[in-house]
């Protein structure tokens, strides 16, 4: 299947295939397992506009951790770290904002204090009402593959067995029913990006495989969002703490473009502005 041409959001749109687009990730989480999370409002507006000026073409504004182990915040807390960040980040950068849940209320909330995406690291497993927000707003959403609630293993644990005979035949599986059911909710298909889900529920030597395999997912006919940056399969390899996976990042980011991936989403958008734009001249052309 062919990947839908362009996406809208607000005034502005995504061109697929032309290029790779490149979503910084503004953590208000300060349990974020990359050591960046940033609990003061004036750090976060900060580097939301480094980012926008280092080539950041979407900001994705989180305020839970995803760290493994870490214990889920409520709805409550989630709007009071993020809500404030995302009406004066609107103020201060002129590229799209991303708000990285999966409840419907704290979206909700954010779409009214300026963000124009969703991004739903659960696929719409906790929450479908997340897809009747998103057709109700016109706006482009993100699904992403989750296994952490069948029992899969996060890539921190060192094991060598496979917990799925085929991941990308699960990822590809759990990808198709979110798709559906964002479709059936109403959400337009150019509004749907998908994402493998590096690093929720699968070992890391299956994020290797996924990012190997990442063309297959091309059969879903959806725009691809990877999402290696920092991840421990890079610290499984080169033994590197979170704040110095930058080359292995660099590394993941390349592979994963040449294989079929439309935005990536990253902590250090400087550098990875410039690996994007060296991989597209190799690969787009």
């Amino acid at each position: 299947m062919s990947v839908p041409g362009i996406t809208r959001y607000g005034l502005s749109e995504f061109h697929w295939g032309e290029r790779t687009y490149i979503m910084g990730i503004v953590n208000v989480s300060p349990e974020s397992f990359s050591g960046d999370g940033l609990a003061d409002a004036d750090a976060a507006v900060e580097q939301a506009q480094r980012f926008a000026s280092e080539g950041a073409d979407i900001l994705d504004i989180g305020g839970e951790s995803t760290r493994p182990g870490s214990s889920p915040i409520s709805t409550e807390e989630e709007v009071r770290r993020v809500v404030p960040v995302i009406e004066r980040i609107a103020g201060k950068v002129n590229v799209p904002l991303s708000i990285d849940t999966y409840k419907s209320e704290v979206a909700a909330r954010a779409l009214e204090a300026g963000a124009a995406m969703i991004n739903d690291q659960w696929g719409l497993k906790k929450d479908p009402d997340l897809a009747e927000l998103a057709a109700a707003r016109g706006i482009p959403i993100i699904l992403m593959s989750n296994q952490r609630d069948k029992g899969g293993y996060d890539t921190d644990a060192r094991r060598d067995t496979a917990f799925y005979e085929d991941v990308i035949a699960e990822v590809t599986s759990s990808l198709r029913n979110s798709i559906e059911t964002a479709l059936v909710a109403g959400v337009p298909r150019e509004n749907i990006i998908i994402d493998p889900g590096l690093g929720f529920g699968k070992t890391w030597q299956q994020d290797i495989e996924i990012l190997r395999r990442l063309a297959e997912l091309k059969e879903l006919g959806q725009p691809i969002l990877i999402g290696p940056s920092r991840k421990s399969m890079i610290k499984m390899v080169l033994d590197l703490p979170a704040d110095d996976r930058i080359e292995g990042t660099a590394a993941t980011v390349a592979v994963g473009i040449a294989n079929g991936a439309d935005i990536v989403r990253v902590h250090d958008v400087r550098q990875m502005t410039r690996v994007c734009r060296m991989t597209d001249a190799i690969v787009r052309g």
